[in-house]
């Protein structure tokens, strides 16, 4: 009689619980694989050590990594740390002198760069000039052409073009290596408030690769689902037989009225 009476299916799981259930097996999960993967480190540079600060809102670990310098790599950096502040400034300073110098565009004009080309190349052939013009008048007067004298005035004239020819071959052949040179006075400056800049370099110990774990998750909402099939197949025998018991009983019900009409029983 018991098996007759009608029975109700489990309960499906409830979708939102199976949600927050799996939610907090993926939590424990990538907080286990984190825990694993946080190796302390120790080289003849420094240690690196993991610690855990605090929580977050959700109540999950919350960890911090701490790099300590040993003792001589402490005093290098130290020291490195106060060059690069001294470099540094020392490039700040010269900033304000590169301000003004930059203000004032170089000039490569044809007047500039002959000026400066004369300028330089005079510094060397004026006392070449004025040793040979000294060796030539010595020898002028030595023989009887003194000053005042048309030859006298001619040898000069002579000696006059040729400073002049030697000029002008100056400016054909080095006006090149003048525009170098104001170039390269211009941008002295500039490079060595670059050099300045790139000093004070602060370099940290390189730890070796962190091993890292792989932790699997649980699949909560896989086993849930199959825990609640499971479930559903007693329930599933049970309707199964009342239905077959059911039926069989209507069967020989149909039988039975089947055979009293045959021997002649009538219903009103």
């Amino acid at each position: 009689m018991d098996a007759m009476t009608p029975q109700s299916p489990p309960p499906a799981p409830d979708p939102v619980a199976t949600a927050n259930a799996q939610t907090a097996s993926n939590r424990a999960t990538a907080t286990t694989q984190q825990q694993l993967n946080m190796v302390d480190q120790s080289t003849p540079q420094g240690t690196l050590n993991y610690s855990q600060n605090g929580t977050w809102a959700d109540g999950t670990p919350r960890y911090s990594s701490t790099t300590t310098l040993s003792p001589e790599q402490q005093q290098l950096y130290n020291q490195q740390t106060q060059l690069g502040q001294n470099v540094n400034q020392l490039a700040l300073d010269q900033t304000g002198r590169l301000t003004n110098f930059l203000s004032s565009p170089v000039d490569l004009s044809n007047d500039a760069v002959e000026s400066r080309l004369f300028d330089l190349g005079s510094k060397r052939l004026d006392p070449a000039f004025a040793r040979d013009w000294d060796a030539r008048e010595t020898s002028l007067m030595n023989r009887g052409i003194m000053p005042g004298s048309e030859q006298y005035q001619n040898e000069q004239d002579a000696f006059n073009r040729s400073k002049n020819d030697a000029r002008d071959q100056l400016a054909l052949t080095g006006r090149s290596q003048a525009v170098q040179e104001a170039l390269t006075a211009r941008n002295q400056p500039i490079n060595e408030i670059t050099a300045l800049m790139s000093g004070g370099q602060v370099s940290m110990p390189q730890f070796g690769s962190t091993p890292q774990s792989s932790v699997a998750n649980t699949d909560v909402a896989g086993i849930t689902q199959n825990a609640y099939q499971n479930s559903l197949l007693p329930w599933q025998a049970t309707n199964n037989y009342n239905n077959a018991l059911m039926g069989g009983l209507f069967g020989m019900g149909g039988a039975a009225l089947g055979g009293w009409g045959r021997n002649g029983f009538k219903f009103a």
